[in-house]
């Protein structure tokens, strides 16, 4: 267990002392445990009159207490407020656990992407991949408690084979071609402060068993692409725990598996040729499409479910890639990207996405679009986990706003409004083995809640109708979220400090320097 972990149990564990007192229940309550009345006990909020969703069952508690004292939920039903507690009326309000996007690359410095999370619900962020030691920093001062930020669950460097993907000149990658390489490669990224290893698409099968055993060895988890060269089968049974993205798995049921891997193993790319891979990779996945068995399906998902690895399909980011014709940034929140990322992702839309295709791979894309979203449909529908994710810092994309569109087309692809929810909330606790401290509304929880102006189990687009924000306790009211908000406006527009974070997601998301 890495020392962030370790600091973040121990933090809550010890919580909001509670010592067993007068406890009683009501209609639809959970008992409640009082603080002791002889130790000096941290105030007491209410929300009172809220409906409580549970995304586990789908469940609605109507005219329902939340009581929170210190960093945790300590009541829950229709309860009285206690005397001298600090009530908030919030009638009409829904109230859902906080959101987690996992699959997240941070843009700018910490008067950015920080509050942009959490104004939008967002008190956890998975971030995948380490470019920058100041991510680490971000994280552990928000632990601390001197950076007001969700919480933070940082990726090693990418590590990535030779070639590798990455222009060495746009992001740092560790890249290996060997089993030494790969193991001292996690040793690495370990000292580092990971809390956890990113594998790429381009290792060879050898040092990929490589670093899954020397990451047990070194009591970290691994998550990331799906090999290029790895059968996703192989990836689940080996212990890797998410697989980011559709590419590799698309492949994997295929009726034409054997010929489309060959196919895939077969693309010669240059150290840094992103797009040349992905040229190349589009007649691949082309015929995978076409050629998808459901009984390969039945296989390959099964395996995903039995072993509990998760998929992040981040359809925000496929949809940007297949369709970058229609790829531009939203007049609502563009303001709280700089002009630079701006800058950068006009450049990556017109010189790596849109540059030479010609009319038959345009509707080819478009198609693959359609594809992809039956894809996630099918996910679903074989009960393999998912995970939310957008993969921020895909062009044009909103720290925290994007995860709200990643909803949205999750429910457009065809899964319920509570699966959606359930992707963004209980999944990642579980994931991230904190479901005894997130991912519901209840007592002992952290509490990490939105409030929202409308039920999301009706409509998923009402996640965004965001009223109250509470981050371990403390509240961020609707006045506060807009002062931050215009906060972030501000900051795009000075010139970024020399540690603050360039546009780039996971899919080439950058311009040469």
């Amino acid at each position: 267990m890495n020392s962030s972990r370790r600091q973040f149990l121990a933090r809550t564990a010890a919580g909001a002392a509670m010592v067993a007192g007068s406890s009683f229940t009501a209609d639809h309550a959970v008992a409640l445990s009082w603080p002791s009345s002889t130790a000096r006990s941290p105030r007491i909020t209410a929300l009172t009159d809220v409906t409580v969703i549970d995304p586990a069952t789908g469940r609605r508690d109507r005219h329902q207490t939340v009581l929170i004292s210190g960093d945790r939920i300590i009541g829950v039903g229709r309860l009285p407020v206690p005397r001298g507690a600090t009530e908030l009326n919030l009638t009409g309000k829904f109230v859902i656990p906080g959101l987690a996007d996992m699959h997240v690359h941070s843009l700018g410095d910490e008067h950015v992407s920080p509050p942009l999370y959490l104004a939008n619900g967002l008190t956890t962020v998975r971030e995948m991949a380490a470019p920058d030691p100041v991510v680490y920093d971000w994280r552990d001062r928000i632990e601390a408690g001197t950076l007001l930020g969700p919480r933070m669950i940082v990726a090693s460097q990418i590590i990535d084979g030779d070639p590798t993907l990455w222009d060495p000149n746009l992001l740092h990658v560790l890249v290996v071609d060997d089993e030494a390489g790969a193991r001292a490669a996690v040793r690495q990224v370990k000292e580092e402060g990971a809390d956890f290893v990113k594998v790429y698409s381009r290792l060879s099968p050898a040092a990929y068993r490589a670093i899954l055993d020397e990451a047990r060895r070194q009591g970290l988890t691994v998550a990331g692409h799906g090999p290029d060269q790895v059968p996703i089968k192989q990836v689940s049974d080996a212990g890797q725990r998410s697989i980011e993205h559709i590419h590799s798995l698309g492949l994997s049921v295929s009726s034409r598996e054997a010929e489309v891997r060959r196919m895939q193993q077969a693309i010669a790319i240059r150290t840094g040729d992103y797009n040349g891979w992905f040229r190349q990779m589009h007649p691949i996945e082309w015929i995978a499409a076409n050629t998808f068995s459901q009984a390969r399906a039945a296989d390959v998902f099964g395996t995903l479910r039995r072993n509990r690895t998760r998929v992040t399909p981040t359809l925000t980011m496929h949809k940007v890639l297949d369709m970058p014709d229609f790829t531009g940034p939203d007049p609502a929140t563009q303001k709280y990207l700089s002009e630079d990322s701006i800058g950068t992702y006009d450049y990556v839309i017109e010189n790596l996405y849109k540059a030479n295709r010609n009319a038959e791979e345009i509707s080819h894309q478009r198609q693959m679009w359609e594809y992809r979203q039956r894809f996630v449909r099918e996910l679903f529908a074989h009960d393999v986990p998912v995970l939310a994710g957008t993969d921020t810092g895909t062009p044009y994309m909103v720290p925290g706003f994007a995860l709200h569109d990643e909803l949205e087309l999750l429910v457009g692809a065809g899964a319920t409004t509570r699966q959606a929810l359930y992707a963004a909330t209980v999944e990642p606790a579980k994931f991230l083995g904190l479901a005894a401290d997130l991912g519901s509304v209840a007592p002992r929880k952290v509490a990490d809640l939105v409030v929202l102006d409308a039920d999301p189990l009706h409509d998923i687009r009402n996640t965004r109708r965001i009223h109250t924000v509470v981050t371990r306790g403390r509240i961020i009211s609707p006045a506060e979220r807009t002062r931050m908000l215009a906060d972030v406006e501000a900051a795009v527009k000075t010139p970024p400090a020399p540690s603050g974070l360039a546009a780039g997601g996971c899919c080439g998301s950058g311009k040469p320097r």
